[in-house]
């Protein structure tokens, strides 16, 4: 299958969740060694999760169908630009390569958030628009230096 017909399967899956009522307009397909191995649509209005978005559901299959949290050897093809939630997925699942149809200005220009929350990553904590305040970083640090010290750890 070429990428470009994978791209339209990721369409595709936008398209049939956002008609279906599941959620907004994004799909995402997950292809390991040519074979499309997962598919996700946007479900945040349906299963009023707010992180269900299209990548996510894409990566929790093709993690559960291959019973690993790496994919280290799989490409990603979403119908949009990735969130900074979904980016950041795709970086925890080790995907190398990944493509998209729409910007995330375009998703900006039909009311998503996606552009908003890029501009505020990179901003000091104390100037985004949640307030975040640091709390507790003594007792927090226990639980971080057990697991530094913990030979049976699995990395990821």
């Amino acid at each position: 299958m070429s990428q470009e017909n994978i791209m339209r399967e990721a369409i595709k899956a936008a398209e049939a969740g956002m008609r279906g009522g599941r959620g907004g307009p994004f799909g995402c397909v997950i292809v390991r060694r040519g074979a499309v191995i997962a598919r996700g649509s946007n479900q945040v209005t349906s299963t009023n999760d707010p992180t269900a978005h299209a990548e996510i559901t894409a990566i929790r299959a093709a993690c559960a169908s291959l019973q690993t949290f790496q994919l280290d050897d799989c490409e990603l093809y979403t119908s949009c630009e990735p969130c900074p939630m979904c980016l950041a997925a795709v970086y925890w699942a080790r995907i190398p390569r990944l493509f998209y149809g729409n910007t995330r200005a375009d998703a900006a220009a039909i009311g998503f958030d996606d552009d908003f929350i890029y501009q505020q990553i990179p901003l000091p904590p104390e100037q985004r628009a949640i307030a975040m305040q640091p709390l507790l970083r003594d007792e927090a640090q226990v639980a971080f230096k057990e697991w530094q010290a913990k030979p049976d750890k699995v990395k990821y």
